[in-house]
């Protein structure tokens, strides 16, 4: 599967990642690890920033973790202009290792709090395109 079918509109769809796309079908939200050091990417990279290498492997994001920051967005850029509003935040899974993504649509944004519990799925849309969100622990 190409790296077409990730999000609500993919711009690209060839990548060196689009395994990514892969695993998001089987129920998987995966990042990277570099072989030679060991940093780990989210979202996935193919090259290490860290030391240069091009050997990298994949590794299952943690299901768990906490929301760190959030924003609710009234508009959106060309694609999205159905979408607004919703909310995105960033999970914290500790050891430096983060993931940017909506919340689902069912958490309130009223009950949206920093430091919240949360947990991270896949997500596929009525147009089979994929993607993960961010929903209540």
């Amino acid at each position: 599967m190409g790296f077409e079918k990730f999000g609500r509109k993919s711009f690209t769809a060839m990548t060196k990642t689009a395994k990514f796309v892969d695993f998001l079908a089987e129920g998987k939200i995966n990042g990277t690890v570099c072989k030679k050091c060991g940093t780990k990417y989210f979202p996935p990279r193919a090259d290490c920033a860290n030391c240069f290498s091009n050997e990298m492997d994949w590794f299952e994001m943690p299901k768990k973790g906490r929301l760190e920051t959030f924003t609710t967005a009234m508009y959106a850029p060309f694609g999205f202009e159905a979408d607004p509003p919703y909310t995105m935040g960033v999970v914290d899974f500790g050891n430096g290792l983060k993931l940017f993504a909506r919340l689902a649509k069912d958490i309130k944004p009223e009950d949206v709090k920093v430091g919240m519990d949360v947990t991270v799925r896949t997500l596929k849309y009525d147009d089979g395109q994929l993607s993960f969100e961010i929903a209540k622990a």
